[in-house]
């Protein structure tokens, strides 16, 4: 069974994040192993707090994992700072010299309900350090306009969801400068909590079980769409809840 190890941080209504992380990498047959970067206070009305886990302590969660699991991919979700990115390249870039695997970056910035969910002083380190270690980014249509042309050497997944319209189409740019568009029906529900996560390590597993990029990608959103269509109607809180992946 193939391992794939998430970085990221945890959400206590389970929607989103390390729990949502390991609900999809499960569905894929996969073996999850986890490294928590942040404790996050939240359900599905919004993010009341958020505790980022100290630096020294996410090392040793990554190095513990990566010592004897041997993951086949790598997903990471929210980095709350710099300490913590900094730990995070440093227990990740020897390993990756050694075991070349896939890494998913997820970008997370702001919550669904405008939580910061990353502190600004992060944001160049990530850039400069850790973009270089990852197979694919995927950011959200804000965070692409953060990130700016920081995106352009790199393969990244622009996600369309936060556009207007009935269709939403997420745009893969491979460092070629080849585009590969994927459009899916809008669905129309409360439930999109976790969308990202979801998405991400849905790729990370496919990634882990063999595919290409373009391939991982989209049997990504064939899930994530599944998971969307099967969620519209469940009643979980009473705010955006979550997708269901199976």
């Amino acid at each position: 069974m193939e391992v794939v190890l998430t970085i990221a941080g945890s959400d206590s209504s389970a929607g989103a994040g390390i729990q949502q992380d390991l609900k999809t990498i499960t569905a894929h047959g996969c073996y999850g192993a986890t490294v928590i970067t942040s404790i996050t206070s939240q359900n599905t009305l919004g993010v009341h707090a958020s505790l980022a886990v100290p630096a020294g302590v996410v090392a040793s969660q990554i190095n513990a994992v990566l010592t004897d699991l041997k993951p086949a991919a790598i997903k990471i979700g929210m980095i709350p700072n710099k300490a913590v990115a900094e730990a995070i390249v440093e227990e990740l870039k020897p390993y990756l010299q050694q075991h070349p695997v896939p890494v998913v970056y997820d970008p997370v910035m702001v919550s669904t309900s405008g939580f910061c969910l990353m502190q600004p002083d992060a944001i160049k380190y990530i850039t400069t350090h850790l973009f270089p270690l990852c197979t694919l980014i995927t950011p959200n249509l804000p965070e692409a306009e953060r990130l700016g042309d920081c995106l352009s050497p790199y393969a990244y997944l622009l996600k369309g969801g936060h556009a207007d319209g009935d269709v939403m189409t997420d745009v893969l740019h491979l460092p070629d400068g080849t585009k590969m568009e994927y459009s899916t029906e809008r669905i129309v529900t409360r439930n999109l909590h976790g969308t990202g996560c979801t998405l991400s390590s849905a790729i990370a597993s496919n990634l882990a079980l063999g595919c290409n990029i373009q391939d991982a990608v989209s049997k990504a959103k064939a899930f994530i769409t599944a998971a969307i269509s099967r969620s519209v109607d469940v009643i979980i809180g009473g705010g955006n809840g979550p997708i269901l992946p199976d």
